[in-house]
């Protein structure tokens, strides 16, 4: 017998006619045919994976925008517009906005349900169980207008009239017109302005005591050169900077780098270095008004060593920080007039110096003039304020990092008592830390890395 393929290829077959012939090459070429249409399928199916893959995350894609876009509301709506920082709203629209997601109606059941078991609690007298069940109901649904104004009279109740204040103005943000939380805040702002007032009236007392030490006293001149380093590695741990406070001594002493570290942050260091005595031999000393070109001067010092390119000039692209988009760069310049013309006008000089200046470094930080740097020139600016009127620098410490960003988000929501009031605990800490540093029984500063807070503070004896 011979093979298929033998009859295939034997022309001299006597059997194996032109017509044969054509029918096997028909065989073939169907055979060759089933072929590509087997690879063909087979490219289909590795193709279609990676299709679906993508229909599935444009999908996602949509559904997040969607979301968004019933999370922010239409452009006009009152939660956004109801905040204001005495600053113009930008002409594109980019104005403050606090992202956050909305809550589920299931959610929204379980925070009225959480709500209704705390006031049964509070009327039972069992006030401690009632105040768990209100933060709860808070926890599961922020914007729950009720819940802020229940929680803020069982405040009130507690004695505790700075929370209930926050919580009334929180729920005005949310719903400018609420009445009942308007009868609320009516009755508790004077008496938080008169808290206010109170506490800078104890600040400017321990201020006086301040300025009564001798200028020559060898401790308090020891404790400012040491606050002076503290000061700049706080400012620029605050920012996420990793030199210890000896390193940075050493750089500033020597001006020679620190072998295996980043050189970005040692120019952070030298920046942070030059604007302070920028700010202390020009700006502290001379009467006159504050302009945009002393912001540009401080921030093209504080960044001219890390980023030369981006130092001492406005921003030409949009930035996001956090939840807060700050101006339109074309917007900037515009904004930062404003907020010149509002440093320099009657208004904010008849403030009390630890407001005024707590309101500017605020007010810095929103329009996020500059790419970087900003947070270290509103800390400067805040500062030279201070220093103008008689104050000592203050420094917030990297371990309060947290409750100051939250401060800071807490203004943008539409209450910027707790940054001032915050800046007012950091400025009393600085008052008792000069203080106890003179006294016969010098303590010196806290260490760098320690926990001390804002709030650690000593009585006054009037």
């Amino acid at each position: 017998r011979m093979s298929l393929a033998a009859m295939a290829t034997d022309a001299e077959l006597p059997w194996a006619s032109p017509w044969l012939r054509a029918r096997w090459a028909a065989v073939l070429l169907l055979l060759l045919l089933l072929l590509l249409l087997l690879l063909l399928l087979s490219s289909l199916v590795l193709l279609l994976l990676p299709l679906a893959a993508v229909h599935s995350q444009c999908h996602a894609v949509l559904e997040g925008l969607s979301l968004l876009k019933s999370s922010l509301g239409s452009p006009g709506s009152g939660r956004l517009t109801a905040r204001s920082t005495e600053l113009s709203v930008t002409s594109k629209g980019l104005e403050l906005l606090v992202l956050k997601g909305k809550a589920s109606p299931e959610v929204k059941l379980e925070a009225r349900a959480a709500l209704n078991q705390a006031l049964e609690m509070k009327r039972q007298g069992k006030r401690e169980k009632a105040h768990k069940l209100f933060l709860y109901a808070l926890k599961m649904d922020p914007d729950y207008v009720d819940a802020l104004n229940e929680f803020g009279i069982f405040s009130e109740e507690e004695k505790d009239i700075l929370q209930a204040d926050y919580l009334y103005s929180k729920a005005l943000a949310i719903s400018p017109h609420n009445e009942k939380a308007l009868s609320n805040r009516g009755r508790t702002l004077p008496l938080v302005e008169e808290i206010d007032q109170r506490y800078f009236s104890i600040i400017d007392s321990k201020v006086k005591k301040v300025m009564a030490i001798p200028k020559g006293n060898s401790a308090l001149r020891r404790v400012m050169e040491e606050s002076y380093y503290h000061h700049i590695y706080h400012t620029v741990a605050i920012e996420g900077n990793t030199l210890t406070l000896s390193e940075i001594r050493h750089i500033i002493e020597t001006r020679y780098a620190v072998p295996g570290k980043s050189l970005a942050e040692q120019n952070e260091v030298i920046g942070m270095h030059a604007a302070l005595k920028f700010v202390n031999t020009t700006l502290v000393s001379r009467i006159g008004s504050v302009t945009s070109r002393d912001i540009l001067d401080i921030h093209r010092r504080v960044l001219g060593y890390a980023d030369p390119v981006e130092a001492g000039r406005f921003r030409a692209t949009q930035v996001f920080v956090g939840h807060h988009i700050p101006p339109h760069p074309q917007d900037v310049e515009k904004q930062m007039e404003e907020f010149v013309q509002w440093m320099n006008s009657e208004d904010a000089m008849s403030l009390h110096p630890v407001e005024f200046a707590a309101l500017a470094h605020y007010k810095l930080v929103y329009i996020h003039p500059f790419v970087d740097g900003n947070g270290r020139t509103s800390r400067l600016l805040m500062n030279l304020i201070l220093m103008q009127a008689g104050y000592p620098p203050i420094t917030i410490r990297k371990e309060q990092r947290a409750e100051y960003y939250h401060v800071l988000e807490v203004a943008n929501e539409g209450d910027v008592r707790p940054f001032i009031r915050f800046i007012a605990q950091c400025a009393e800490t600085t008052l008792d830390m000069l203080l106890i540093a003179t006294t016969e029984y010098s303590v010196g500063l806290p260490e760098a890395g320690g926990a001390a807070g804002c709030k650690q503070t000593i009585p006054v004896k009037t």
